[in-house]
């Protein structure tokens, strides 16, 4: 695959004319992955690295069943340098819709799958580890989607309604993001076993609108991507909410129609704010990077509109912002989940564009 390699200058003159009210970052930007001869990206869900520099990236790519019943997932393995490695888990039963895939620092490798309703832990050499969750049973009468209830029945402790993403603390317990019906974090012991969970529907401190990204920082803060809200949560390991993070106000929208969607129209004055999961700022996708050499970290946040990638302090101060949305190279289509190995180096699974991007931004 020849790969584009574009400038932050190049891309300033294709740029959408909005006003930013962070600085623009230096970097530049590669579309990744040297796929074998007639084979090509599905949609790039989860993206992940080890401590090798390889990249996973779990997308969907349809290899099986009627449209409806499809198994669109797969996980690929790729080197540093781009070079596909090969395919873990072909067809496995956890496999359905690709959502997320992290890394641990024992570089084992977690699908996390909105259709299955599964987590499946690999070790670094394929075998699968741990299972969370359980799909739906094939045998069952009605086999269709998850029922969305208004309000919503109460979570199964160990099983989850169209899961999102999956995080760890330094003891090795596991949080997962139970995130599109049960508004809820669910808690596990590094063993797989139920520790509790936190969390529900609403817009107040430790309520969620679609829980879609999960990470935990040095110090095990846990930041919950509160997509719908447009918001990032922190809390400790306990639940305990502590802070909000929101970046609303680091740009100015655009008056024209976009590349990938419509502007997201003004709230209303005294109108309820429903879902805001279009708004700048909302968290589709959240990294955060490991301590540099003087402890510090960053936390990356992916919108859709205007579509770009935030780098941040931990306490929400905006560093400087990447790229904006559109269909050319460089820009950007639905970031669905990012990778942060360092501070400087940012993968990006675009849904939309069917790609990932690889940012090397300038110190």
């Amino acid at each position: 695959m020849k790969k584009a390699i574009l400038t932050l200058a190049a891309l300033l003159l294709t740029a959408p004319a909005y006003a930013v009210d962070a600085p623009r970052l230096k970097y530049t930007i590669t579309e990744f992955g040297d796929l074998p001869a007639g084979m090509n990206f599905g949609e790039p869900a989860g993206i992940a690295t080890n401590s090798k520099g390889h990249v996973y990236v779990f997308h969907r790519g349809n290899t099986s069943g009627p449209v409806y019943g499809s198994i669109a997932a797969q996980l690929l393995e790729f080197d540093a340098d781009g070079k596909y490695v090969g395919e873990i888990g072909h067809n496995s039963y956890g496999f359905g819709f690709a959502h997320t895939v992290k890394v641990d620092k024992d570089d084992n490798i977690w699908t996390v799958d909105k259709g299955t309703d599964v987590i499946v832990k690999f070790n670094p050499a394929g075998k699968v580890r741990l299972v969370l969750g359980r799909k739906q049973e094939a045998a069952d009468a009605h086999i269709g989607g998850v029922e969305k209830t208004n309000p919503p029945r109460e979570p199964g402790p160990a099983n989850f309604r169209q899961v999102t993403d999956v995080t760890w603390d330094s003891a090795g317990n596991i949080y997962v993001s139970d995130g599109y019906v049960n508004s809820r974090v669910a808690m596990f012991d590094k063993n797989g076993n139920v520790r509790g969970s936190f969390g529900g529907p609403g817009s107040g401190p430790g309520q969620f609108n679609t829980l879609h990204t999960i990470v935990t920082d040095a110090k095990d803060n846990i930041y919950v991507g509160d997509r719908g809200n447009a918001r990032v949560q922190v809390f400790d390991t306990t639940g305990k909410f502590l802070r909000e993070i929101t970046t609303a106000n680091v740009v100015t929208l655009p008056k024209d129609i976009h590349a990938i969607r419509n502007p997201p129209a003004p709230p209303t004055p005294g109108a309820s704010t429903g879902n805001r999961s279009s708004q700048p700022g909302a968290p589709w996708a959240l990294c955060i990077s490991p301590p540099n050499q003087s402890g510090e970290q960053f936390l990356f946040l992916a919108d859709v509109y205007p579509g770009s990638i935030y780098k941040m302090k931990l306490d929400g101060t905006v560093v400087g912002t990447i790229g904006s949305a559109g269909k050319d190279m460089g820009h950007f289509g639905d970031i669905h989940e990012l990778a942060c190995p360092t501070e400087n180096l940012v993968y990006a699974a675009e849904e939309l564009n069917w790609r990932v991007s690889k940012i090397v931004i300038q110190p």
